[in-house]
C-alpha cells in the first residue's frame, strides 16, 4: 500500500478515538523531582494530561490520549509518542508556543508536546518528545551542532549587488517567500518569535528569513521594557512546569523573544520546548517568564500571542530535543544606543528619537540582529521620503581592542533596494566581519550609532579636475580645482591645494582624485584573502576604511606597493618584494599593485561621492 495513502487512512481513523473521560487534576505541577514513565512503558489508549497556558500565566490541564509509539520518527533510536489532545486544544489545535507542554500519565512525566502531525487535520494530533531524551541535555558538553539554524544557512538568490552577505541573505529570503513549501508529515511546532516595538515593514522584509529557519515571526509585546539582564527578584519560584518561557534575543525599547513552555523544573534548571530553538548547542541567552494574551485557533497556523515579562535566568543549551536554562544566572548582552534625527530642507533638526536596547551575543545571530534593529529604528519615521539620504556615524567599544569608528552615507539610487536596507546591510556587515573572525571572538562592551535623515538624494560623481600647470617642483604647493555632478542641481566646484612632498622623485606621476571604494579596494582584498587574520588586524582594517562622503587626493608614482593583512607597504624595492612573495604561506597571500600612493588629504562633502579622475604631472 502507498505510504502516503496509508498515512491519510491513519489520520481518518484517529478521529474515531474514544472521548476523554478521566478526572482532571486541579493543581498544576510544581518544581522538584518527579517520577518518570518511559516511552516504552506506554500503551495505546492510556490517558493523561498536558499542562499549558491559554491566558495569563497559570497553566491549564489538557486531556491527552496516547495513540502509540512512533519508532525512530525523531531520528535513529529516537522515538516519538503520538497522542490526541482534547479540551481547549481540540479547538485551538496544536499551537505555536505549546512546545514543551509537559504531559503526565498516571501522575508520571512522559515528555513534552513538541511536534504536530498535520496542520489541516481535524484532530489535535501531537508528537511528544520522551522526557528521557530531554534529560540527556543536562549531560552534554560544549560541542556545537553542525546543523544550527542561523542566517547564513539561507542561500542568496538575489541578482542585485548589495553590501555584505547578511543583506544578500535577507533579500534572498524575501525573494522566495511566495514559493510553495514542501512540508513533511511530522514537523516541530513552530516557535513563535515575538517582535515587540517593530514596524510592520520590518517584519515584512525580514520575516521570510525566519520562516526558512522554521521560526514563525509574529507581532508581540513585552510586559515592560527590559533593559537589564539581571534576574528579577523572585526568580527562585519562576518557570513552573506548564508555564510560558521565552528566550530573549533583543530586549529594551524593542524586543525579540522566542516563546515556548516549561517541561521540567528541578528547582534550579529547567527543560523546555521538546525541540530545538535554533539548535545552537551551548548558548548564553537571557531567559524570561511569559504572559499569554490568547491562543489563536487555526487549522493552518495556530499560535500563542504573549508578552515576555521578567528576566529570571539564562538559557545554557539549545539542542535537538529541547532547551535547558538555569534560574538565577545572568547572561551578557550588548547594550546599544541609537539616535535618529530628521532634517529639514534648511538643514534644521525637525525631530529626534532615541532608542536603547540589548542584543544577544552569538557569532551568527549578533550581526543579523544589529542589522534588523537598525533597519527598524529608521523605518518608522514620519519624515521618510523616497528621495532621501541617510548619514550614519557610530562607535563600537571593544574589550581589549581599539574602538571602531564607523561612518557612511546611503541614498536611494537606481536600484530597487531602499536606502534604509542598504544602510542596515552596511552596518550589519561590520559586525559580521568581527564575529566571524577565525582566530578570536570579539567582546563588545557597548555600541552607539547616530543616523541623520536628509531630505534629498545627495549623491555626486567626480566629473573632472583642473590644475594650473602640469610641471611642478618637489616641495611646491599646487592649486587645483575639482568638479562634481550631483543627482540634481548645479555642478559642484571645490578649490584646494596639493603640496608635492620635498624629495619627491623627478619624472612623470599622477594626482588621483577618487571615492572611498577606489581607495579601499586593494587593502580590503588583502584582508579578505587572509582566512586567518587576527582580531586586532581585522579591527585595524575596518578603522582604516575611508568614508564614502569624502573625496580623496592621492599622489601616485610608478613604484610597487604591497598589501599584507592590515598593513600597506609602499615603494618597495623589487628585491624585497621578491623575498616577501617567496616566503608567503598560501593562506596569507601578498597583494601588490604597480603604483604607490601618498595620500595628500580628503575633501568632506555632504554627499555620497563616487568615481575617480586623474591628472598627469611632471616633477622637475
Amino acid at each position: 500500500m502507498n505510504h502516503r495513502f496509508a498515512a491519510l487512512l491513519g489520520l481518518a481513523a484517529l478521529s474515531a478515538l474514544p472521548t476523554f473521560c478521566e478526572e482532571a487534576p486541579l493543581t498544576p505541577p510544581r518544581a522538584g523531582r518527579v517520577d518518570i514513565l518511559k516511552a516504552t512503558e506506554l500503551k495505546p489508549g492510556m490517558k493523561g494530561y498536558a499542562w499549558t497556558v491559554f491566558e495569563g500565566t497559570r497553566p491549564e490541564n489538557v486531556p491527552v490520549e496516547i495513540i502509540g509509539l512512533w519508532r525512530n520518527a525523531w531520528g535513529p533510536r529516537q522515538d516519538v509518542i503520538l497522542a490526541k489532545m482534547g479540551g481547549r486544544a481540540a479547538r485551538t489545535n496544536v499551537a505555536g508556543g505549546m512546545s514543551g507542554s509537559p504531559v503526565y500519565v498516571d501522575g508520571k512525566l512522559i515528555g513534552a508536546v513538541a511536534l504536530r502531525l498535520s496542520v489541516f487535520s481535524p484532530d489535535a494530533i501531537c508528537g511528544i518528545t520522551p522526557i528521557e531524551l530531554m534529560l540527556e541535555i543536562n549531560d552534554l558538553d560544549q560541542s556545537r551542532p553542525s546543523d544550527a539554524r542561523t542566517p547564513d544557512k539561507v542561500q542568496a538568490r538575489s541578482q542585485v549587488a548589495v553590501p555584505g552577505e547578511l543583506l544578500a541573505q535577507a533579500v534572498a529570503a524575501g525573494a522566495s517567500a511566495g514559493l510553495q513549501r514542501q512540508t513533511p508529515l511530522m514537523v516541530p511546532i513552530e516557535t513563535p518569535l515575538a517582535f515587540s516595538g517593530f514596524h510592520e515593514s520590518t517584519l515584512r522584509e525580514f520575516g521570510p528569513l525566519f520562516q526558512q529557519l522554521g521560526i514563525a515571526a509574529v507581532q508581540g509585546g513585552a510586559g515592560s521594557a527590559i533593559y537589564t539582564t539581571k534576574p528579577a527578584p523572585g526568580w527562585q519560584d519562576a518557570l513552573q512546569p506548564g508555564e510560558a518561557v521565552a528566550g530573549v534575543l533583543v530586549s529594551g525599547d524593542m524586543s525579540v523573544t522566542g516563546l515556548g513552555t516549561v517541561t521540567y523544573n528541578d528547582g534550579r534548571r529547567i527543560l523546555a520546548f521538546g525541540h530545538p530553538f535554533f539548535n545552537l548547542g551551548p548558548v548564553n541567552m537571557p531567559m524570561s517568564k511569559g504572559e499569554v494574551l490568547m491562543v489563536l485557533s487555526s487549522a493552518f497556523q495556530p499560535n500563542k500571542y504573549a508578552n515576555a515579562t521578567e528576566i529570571v535566568g539564562a538559557l545554557q543549551q539549545d539542542r535537538h530535543s529541547g532547551i535547558m536554562g538555569v534560574l538565577g544566572k545572568e547572561s551578557e548582552m550588548i547594550p546599544v544606543n541609537v539616535k535618529v534625527r530628521s532634517f529639514s530642507d534648511s538643514n534644521q533638526v525637525l525631530n529626534e528619537k532615541k532608542f536603547r536596547f540589548n542584543v544577544f551575543v552569538q557569532q551568527k545571530w549578533t550581526p543579523y540582529l544589529m542589522m534588523l534593529t537598525l533597519f527598524n529604528s529608521i523605518s518608522g519615521l514620519n519624515e521618510f521620503r523616497d528621495e532621501a539620504t541617510y548619514r550614519l556615524s557610530g562607535e563600537v567599544e571593544l574589550d581589549g581592542q581599539p574602538n571602531l569608528s564607523l561612518s557612511t552615507m546611503q541614498a536611494s539610487g537606481e536600484m530597487p533596494m531602499p536606502a534604509p536596507m542598504l544602510l542596515a546591510g552596511w552596518w550589519g556587515d561590520k559586525f559580521n566581519r568581527l564575529f566571524l573572525n577565525n582566530v578570536k571572538t570579539p567582546k563588545l562592551k557597548r555600541v552607539s550609532v547616530s543616523v541623520d535623515l536628509l531630505p534629498e538624494r545627495r549623491v555626486a560623481s567626480i566629473e573632472s579636475a583642473w590644475l594650473a600647470g602640469n610641471e611642478v617642483r618637489a616641495g611646491e604647493a599646487v592649486p587645483m580645482k575639482v568638479f562634481l555632478r550631483p543627482y540634481r542641481g548645479e555642478r559642484l566646484e571645490r578649490d584646494f591645494t596639493v603640496r608635492v612632498p620635498a624629495g619627491f622623485p623627478k619624472g612623470d606621476h599622477r594626482i588621483l582624485l577618487s571615492d572611498a571604494d577606489t581607495m579601499n579596494r586593494m587593502q580590503s582584498m588583502a584582508g579578505f584573502m587572509n582566512r586567518y587574520i587576527d582580531l586586532p588586524q581585522a579591527v585595524s582594517l575596518i578603522n582604516q576604511e575611508r568614508s564614502n562622503n569624502k573625496l580623496y587626493i592621492t599622489l601616485l608614482q610608478a613604484s610597487p606597493t604591497a598589501y599584507y593583512d592590515d598593513k600597506t607597504m609602499p615603494n618597495l624595492p623589487g628585491s624585497v618584494l621578491n623575498v616577501m612573495q617567496a616566503g608567503r604561506a598560501s593562506n596569507r597571500p601578498l597583494v601588490t599593485s604597480a603604483e604607490s600612493g601618498s595620500e595628500q588629504g580628503a575633501l568632506p562633502f555632504d554627499y555620497v561621492i563616487s568615481g575617480s579622475y586623474s591628472l598627469k604631472i611632471t616633477v622637475k
